[in-house]
């Protein structure tokens, strides 16, 4: 197993940066996931890991060496991009062999390492098919078992589910996260979608325009954002904001909307009264209250998913969501009233959108 050590790492093209001065250390054996909006910078960042793109400033480390002048193939890394790039005219076995016989391995050595990465990834019956003959899946894990016969110290992943459709996503995640428990090897990986970055990653890089904007585990990110950009990006559906004010006067402090809407704080609230804030509340923590309690929400479309409804909501003049485990029959210009979980409530500062609370 090799750690990884991204440190100060820049790359530019011409004025334009794209990195902009990222550090990140990666642990030996740890599936880490670097995600993002389109344009963040996270696949160049893999490609310099990789070698394919020149450092601009800074300096990758693989393992304890320094690799900013390794070529890529010396680098003892193994690559998994979106598209497959398999030799049609090639069998499975073939393509899987192809790199190890550039390398001069035995023919004994060959079979030996392609066999147990069948066995592995479920190809041993397909040895003798050529792509044509394969699904999406099935073509993605010649192309992850093409990876694995080189044994290398690092793998890396370039959005590699995303021409799949969504059924065979849910499984090759979970294909991607098994072999990475069995072959106990670092690997980065790359996606947009922050599902498939909750679910698989042991920590998660949130990258945005170039930089970090938090780095940690699953849960950290989804329980602790770091800024009102990590909150929104963590999460589906995205975290309901409004803007408005703290009021501590009273027996409880509040948070009042730009439309005088009020809504509950934890009582260990200590934001000074009057500061300007933006309120933060995941949709799964809003929960229907009965009678006169909670506050106030007019139905604005009833999505029912079957194991919860999501509901599209106006409470004053905005416009949030919220995930109910019930089943609401409500219709469009009906009033729900909804409670937040005062404890999930999040505050973040108004100019700066870092997290307060």
């Amino acid at each position: 197993m090799t750690s990884v050590s991204i440190n100060k790492v820049r790359k530019s093209y011409g004025p334009v940066n794209v990195i902009s001065g990222i550090d990140v250390e990666i642990k030996d054996g740890e599936f880490v996931v670097l995600v993002g909006p389109s344009g963040c910078g996270k696949s160049t960042l893999l490609r310099m890991i990789a070698g394919l793109e020149e450092i601009s400033g800074g300096e990758v480390k693989i393992g304890t060496r320094v690799v900013n002048d390794v070529s890529a193939k010396d680098r003892d890394i193994a690559m998994v991009f979106q598209s497959y790039a398999l030799y049609p005219h090639m069998t499975v076995f073939d393509n899987m062999a192809f790199s190890l016989k550039l390398k001069g391995i035995s023919k004994a050595e060959r079979e030996t390492r392609i066999n147990k990465a069948a066995e592995i990834l479920g190809l041993t019956p397909m040895l003798k098919r050529f792509p044509k003959q394969l699904s999406g899946g099935q073509r993605q894990r010649v192309a992850m078992g093409r990876a694995i016969v080189r044994n290398p110290q690092v793998f890396l992943f370039d959005e590699p589910l995303s021409n799949l459709d969504a059924k065979l996503r849910v499984e090759m995640r979970s294909e991607i996260k098994s072999l990475q428990h069995r072959l106990k090897t670092t690997m980065i990986y790359v996606t947009h979608d922050q599902i498939e970055a909750m679910t698989m990653a042991d920590r998660i890089v949130v990258l945005n325009g170039g930089h970090v904007e938090q780095f940690g585990t699953p849960l950290d990110l989804y329980d602790t954002p770091a800024n009102k950009f990590v909150a929104a990006f963590i999460g589906s559906p995205s975290m309901n904001f409004l803007d408005g004010t703290v009021r501590n006067v009273g027996a409880a402090p509040l948070f009042v909307s730009a439309d005088g809407t009020q809504w509950p704080l934890p009582q260990n609230c200590d934001i000074a009264d009057g500061q300007k804030v933006t309120y933060g509340i995941r949709p799964e923590h809003l929960t229907l209250a009965s009678g006169n309690d909670g506050i106030a929400a007019k139905v604005r479309l009833v999505e029912p998913t079957g194991a919860e409804t999501m509901v599209q909501l106006n409470v004053g003049d905005s416009r949030i969501v919220g995930v109910f485990r019930d089943r609401v029959a409500a219709g469009e210009g009906e009033t729900l009233r909804v409670s937040p979980d005062v404890s999930r409530v999040h505050l973040f500062d108004a100019t700066s959108g870092l997290r307060l609370v």
